[in-house]
């Protein structure tokens, strides 16, 4: 039975755990690092590492999305991005990062992000943009929506290129209460597709098993959180990742039994920020890890090094702020595959990811998530 604490009298609380309270524990056997494979498979399409990247304008246009396809990993396209509102949209990141720079109020930025994030999604936009990306010829294309949109925008991503869908919202279930209008059924919209989706993100075992009763072939679980998401602050909702993982990886193999052998694919997303964490992530249960405030440091992404979440720009409710958070002065291949600037774990994610798996001695992902983990008391 999970552990439970009481905290009042007839109140209890499950006890979670973070990425940062697990360690990895090493077997008997070790291994070289060149035996061992980071590969990973979704579908009918096979990357080389396990990466997935956070799907907001600050990390992820077009030519970045390709160049991260072509190192073996998937770059997601915001379908509802600024390259999908504005016509240069770099011009518009430019400015986003000189307001930033000068204002003397952090909320300012703020405001300027919900306003370029005002202007309507333009389906000729969001097409040229998908079709940048697949006509690269670099990898799989994949686009983010939001699942109050998906519906409308499936149809015109998928038409320009699209090959995988990422339905990606702060918390998403496969049934959304709604008192006006028409919810998204994700049951059904899967079902009528004809590409793979990935749907997320979840916090637990119940909801994941659910979204994986959709037809997704990949959970997110998280929503993303770093050091620029304030929705623990603004909602109150945290997920310690190490917890949320090995439930959604539970959640995985019960689905499996309940099918038959349909295996869904379990992506972790938030409080990963170094290579430490990354392994653990896999060590946890993840099959993939979806990131996006350690890719600042690539040079060759948009914002300079700047990061926000896609939830800072809510015209409401903002959940998450603009900041520098990275140098960008790094190649992406770099920043990947090494070799390390230092000794934090910020560079040569994935090369750290190999050799944990040799210094424990499993020789793919799938093997590597069954090592053994201990907690920080």
């Amino acid at each position: 039975m999970p552990e439970s604490v009481e905290f009042g009298m007839g109140r209890t609380a499950r006890r979670a755990y973070d990425l940062s309270e697990v360690s990895i524990v090493p077997s008997r056997r070790t291994r070289s690092s060149s035996d061992v494979s980071t590969a990973w498979k979704i579908d009918a399409y096979r990357f080389e590492i396990p990466l997935i990247t956070q799907p907001t304008d600050a990390i992820g246009s077009p030519a970045v999305a390709a160049e991260v396809n072509a190192l073996g990993g998937l770059g997601v396209l915001d379908g509802e991005g600024l390259w999908s509102r504005h016509a240069d949209p770099q011009r518009v990141l430019d400015e986003l990062i000189e307001t930033g720079i000068s204002a003397d109020d952090p909320d300012d930025l703020i405001r300027e992000l919900q306003r370029v994030y005002s202007s309507p999604v333009q389906i000729d936009l969001l097409t040229e943009a998908v079709r940048t990306v697949a006509n690269s010829g670099s990898g799989t294309t994949a686009v983010r929506l939001s699942p109050q949109n998906a519906a409308q925008l499936a149809g015109p991503a998928i038409a320009a290129g699209a090959e995988l869908l990422v339905i990606l919202g702060t918390i998403v279930s496969a049934e959304h209460v709604q008192r006006d209008g028409v919810a998204l059924n994700l049951k059904s919209f899967i079902s009528d597709l004809d590409v793979p989706v990935i749907v997320g993100g979840c916090t637990n075992y119940q909801t994941a098993v659910h979204l994986m009763r959709t037809g997704a072939a990949g959970v997110v679980v998280g929503h993303g959180e770093g050091s620029t998401s304030t929705t623990d602050e603004v909602l109150g909702i945290a997920v310690p990742m190490a917890t949320a993982i090995a439930d959604a990886a539970a959640a995985r193999r019960a689905y499996l039994d309940e099918t038959g052998g349909r295996y869904v694919h379990v992506i972790a997303s938030g409080g990963m920020d170094s290579s430490a964490d990354i392994a653990k992530a896999i060590a946890c249960g993840a099959d993939a890890v979806m990131l996006g405030e350690p890719l600042t440091w690539a040079a060759s992404v948009p914002a300079q090094g700047w990061f926000w979440p896609t939830t800072a720009a809510h015209p409401i409710l903002p959940r998450g702020f603009a900041a520098p958070c990275g140098p960008a002065d790094v190649s992406m291949e770099q920043l990947l595959f090494g070799p390390a600037l230092g000794a934090d774990g910020r560079t040569n994610l994935f090369g750290a990811l190999r050799r944990a798996m040799a210094k424990a001695g499993y020789s793919g992902l799938k093997e590597f998530q069954k090592v053994g983990l201990s907690l920080r008391a």
